[in-house]
């Protein structure tokens, strides 16, 4: 299991965090993802998920619920 991290500009509110969860926790291959303080870790088998694809799919996730991602 790898665990890729995004920073985004601000903490996630309640719903924008559950939203989240459903988005990528129903992707092939993600184990998990933990949403604190600004931080999203996502937890994933590399063999089942491309981690350039899951970054991509989650990024595009986090911007169209109105939050920025830090590079």
């Amino acid at each position: 299991m790898k665990v890729a991290l995004f920073t985004v500009d601000k903490s996630l509110c309640v719903e924008c965090s559950m939203a989240l969860r459903r988005f990528i926790g129903g992707l092939d291959g993600v184990d998990s993802i933990g949403v604190e303080s600004g931080k999203i870790a996502v937890k994933f088998d590399e063999n089942e998920i491309d981690e350039e694809k899951l970054t991509k799919i989650t990024k595009d996730s986090i911007q169209r619920l109105g939050y920025r991602v830090d590079e």
